[in-house]
């Protein structure tokens, strides 16, 4: 069985060659139609557009992707072509609640925004949107929660329209995936007219994808005064992102804030569980991800880590993009520790 697999996959190299012969590992870069052609499946990133150009003609039957998101995947083609696909949902989904924890205490302590007693808005409230609402309660926020496709099912009950967000809430936080097109569409859902809306100039993050925050209105709004700051770890146009508007946010990353080792560890899994059930393979591997070097202050969480580190490094070399997302160090949840935090 040949298996091309993206090579900035972590922890993947040794639990994958216990389970399949010879494992073929290449940068995103070079997994194209000619490498893809003779393979069985593919174990890849975001970074690899799965659509009828690379796979037509192809043996390929499987596709796992390392993430939680799947729109590089050209889901109705690998439909027609009977090639079956998966993600990881909720693999990193503690990672980005940790980012979003720690950028509002960055929030608290470099710019003297107080926590306790102010709104944030949730805009899509899946696994990650549940836990960046715990981590909001467990500072003393209240908390608004966002979310028309679990609404349609669950009822108008504990939901929030985006007008009511836009006018009540001080933060506002997107976890939603990346819908072009169809009723729940997410492209540029923070567009002009959203900006327009905004009544408290609040402060506006995202995690989830970059086209769901229209660039240029984002730009003019923090212009403008409609928004008091911005916290961006996706961008439109990654890895080419709009600099100008880079150096306008507080904080601003390469695309990170799932990058703990432990989702890292969760999405590689994940695939690879995944990878074991449709062709039937004993799945006898160990992922274990190492702790760093240093232990972190038990009293602070910002020691644990801090975005406010890689938002440097990116201010600095943003053309370096790409090499400080691939070559990220090594950062641990809270719970690799035994640590609980509640600031």
């Amino acid at each position: 069985m040949k298996v091309i697999v993206d090579d900035k996959i972590p922890y993947i190299r040794e639990a994958l060659t216990a389970l399949v012969d010879e494992p073929i590992f290449l940068p995103a870069t070079k997994i194209d139609k000619a490498v893809v052609k003779d393979a069985d499946a593919l174990i890849v990133r975001t970074r690899t557009l799965c659509n009828e150009d690379l796979l037509k003609g192809s043996k390929v039957q499987f596709i796992a992707t390392a993430t939680i998101g799947y729109d590089h995947i050209d889901t109705d083609y690998c439909e027609r072509a009977g090639i079956v696909w998966t993600n990881a949902p909720g693999c990193n989904a503690s990672s980005v609640a940790q980012y979003v924890h720690a950028c509002l205490l960055l929030l608290l302590r470099e710019k003297e925004f107080t926590l306790k007693g102010k709104s944030i808005g949730i805009v899509g409230v899946g696994n990650v949107g549940r836990k960046v609402a715990k981590v909001a309660q467990q500072l003393g926020m209240r908390v608004l929660l966002n979310d028309p496709p679990r609404q349609a099912v669950e009822g108008d009950e504990g939901f929030a329209s985006l007008q009511q967000i836009a006018e009540v809430c001080d933060v506002i936080t997107f976890h939603t995936p990346l819908n072009r097109i169809g009723k729940y569409k997410t492209f540029h859902l923070a567009d002009e007219a959203f900006f327009r809306q905004l009544k408290k100039q609040p402060i506006l993050i995202n995690t989830s994808r970059g086209e769901v925050v229209d660039a240029q209105a984002l730009s003019d709004a923090l212009d403008n005064g409609l928004i008091a700051d911005a916290i961006l770890d996706v961008w439109e146009g990654e890895p080419d992102i709009d600099t100008t508007l880079l150096y306008k946010v507080f904080v601003g990353t390469p695309h990170i804030a799932g990058y703990s080792a432990d989702g890292k560890a969760n999405a590689t899994r994940m695939s690879l569980d995944a990878l074991c059930r449709h062709f039937k393979l004993k799945g006898n591997y160990q992922i274990n991800p190492p702790m760093p070097a240093d232990t972190p202050n038990a009293a602070d969480y910002l020691q644990l880590y801090n975005p406010m580190v890689d938002s440097l490094a990116l201010k600095q070399h943003p053309e370096q993009f790409e090499l400080l997302r691939g070559n990220y160090p090594i950062r641990r949840e809270p719970d690799a520790y035994g640590l609980k935090w509640i600031d």
